[in-house]
């Protein structure tokens, strides 16, 4: 998966990472294409855990940078909100942030606050696709292995 990661890492965008994790999930291990063709592009557009769990920790740190004590609701709000903008987000470069803004005004606390995390955004989004195309191919090993076709050649 090393040249999908590093490709990951620079671009900061799963879909410009998806013809990379292709070769990498089918050749190196092993993952059928009929797989792949479907699991990996559907990643691509709705799993963006990485993304995900970098929301929900930069609203709780912009909150108690803030002052503000977080009660239950906000932050299963938090976890909510953070899951369903994972899901909605676009496989591109810096789009993690815009979606901060709608969790932050969320559970009411000022927009501004994305200031204090900007500087590091772009080098964090960069791990972040990481995480998330070695995520994607992970689940097309686990969705092979269930249906009992990893590492078998699809033509017969």
């Amino acid at each position: 998966m090393r040249d999908a990661q590093v490709i990951a890492f620079s671009t900061s965008s799963s879909a410009a990472t998806l013809p990379v994790n292709f070769e990498c999930t089918e050749r190196n291990l092993k993952v059928p294409k009929e797989i792949t063709s479907f699991v990996l592009p559907l990643g691509a557009t709705i799993n963006m855990d990485g993304t995900a769990l970098y929301q929900g920790v930069a609203a709780v740190f912009i909150a108690q940078v803030y002052g503000f004590n977080l009660d239950i609701t906000q932050q299963l709000t938090i976890i909510l909100t953070a899951t369903l903008a994972s899901i909605g987000t676009a496989p591109v470069p810096g789009v993690g942030i815009i979606m901060l803004v709608m969790i932050l005004k969320a559970i009411h606390i000022p927009a501004e606050g994305i200031a204090l995390i900007l500087g590091v955004d772009r080098i964090l989004d960069m791990c972040r696709t990481v995480v998330n195309i070695t995520g994607d191919a992970t689940v097309a090993v686990v969705v092979a292995r269930s249906e009992g076709l990893m590492g078998k050649d699809e033509k017969k």
